[in-house]
């Protein structure tokens, strides 16, 4: 059964950094992109970072130069470097296997979710 697990998220002051995970078993987990995806109060879920396979990636524009997503295949693991944190970056943070082995902006692409983990930046 393909199973992704968030952690990492916490408390942060604005300029922080957090380091997220997703570790991903039960599935090939080499094969699949594996995008980050954050949900603020109130609002619309919305794409971050994506990464492919072959480990290309790709960046929103409100995080370019902040966010660096990596893989770990040896580990199952996806990775979301977030460095100087800002207030409206709060939210949760969910990471997703690409159903059609593509990086997309469009969460309807992506089959299978993990629980999130909650990223809150406040001082």
């Amino acid at each position: 059964q393909l199973q992704l697990v968030e952690s990492g998220g916490g408390l942060v002051q604005p300029g922080g950094s957090l380091r997220l995970s997703c570790a991903g078993s039960g599935f090939s987990f080499n094969y699949y992109p594996i995008g980050w995806f954050r949900q603020a109060p109130g609002k619309e879920r919305e794409a971050v970072s994506c990464i492919t396979s072959s480990g290309s990636s790709t960046n929103a524009a409100d995080v370019k130069g902040r966010f660096t997503i990596s893989r770990d295949d040896a580990k199952n693991t996806v990775y979301l470097q977030m460095n100087s944190l800002k207030p409206e970056d709060t939210g949760i943070y969910y990471c997703a296997a690409s159903s059609n082995f593509y990086c997309s902006d469009d969460n309807r692409v992506f089959g299978s979710w993990g629980q999130g983990t909650q990223v809150t930046v406040s001082s």
